[in-house]
């Protein structure tokens, strides 16, 4: 189950590649924001379930599904590549094993424990 999980979300973050390619951005800002999304984990430096909610907040797909809607709704390219890169690194992290985190740990999460 574990292989067909991970498979999944290596589709859906390369199909987050084949979205970013349709913008008129050069290729090098998406390897350059793909980390952006960690800066949650600021919220960690007070507490555990304070950094939880943050790291959800901005891991949560479908924050990045309605941002990148919004911006296709709008003509904002800016705005599809917030989603995008939102989108792309939240299937990133859960490729790698990193889901969305329970208040009490940062290593207790939907996936199971880091």
């Amino acid at each position: 189950m574990k292989i067909l999980l991970k498979s999944e979300e290596l589709i859906q973050f390369l199909g987050a590649i084949y979205l970013f390619s349709r913008l008129q951005f050069a290729w090098w800002w998406f390897p350059a924001l793909i980390l952006l999304p960690d800066i949650s984990m600021i919220g960690y430096l007070i507490n555990p379930a304070v950094g939880a909610v943050l790291y959800n907040v901005f891991h949560h797909k479908g924050l990045g599904i309605v941002i990148g809607l919004l911006g296709l709704m709008t003509g904002n390219q800016n705005l599809m590549l917030v989603g995008i890169i939102l989108f792309a690194h939240s299937s990133m992290d859960r490729m790698m094993g990193y889901g969305l985190k329970y208040p009490d740990s940062f290593k207790h999460t939907s996936l199971g424990m880091l």
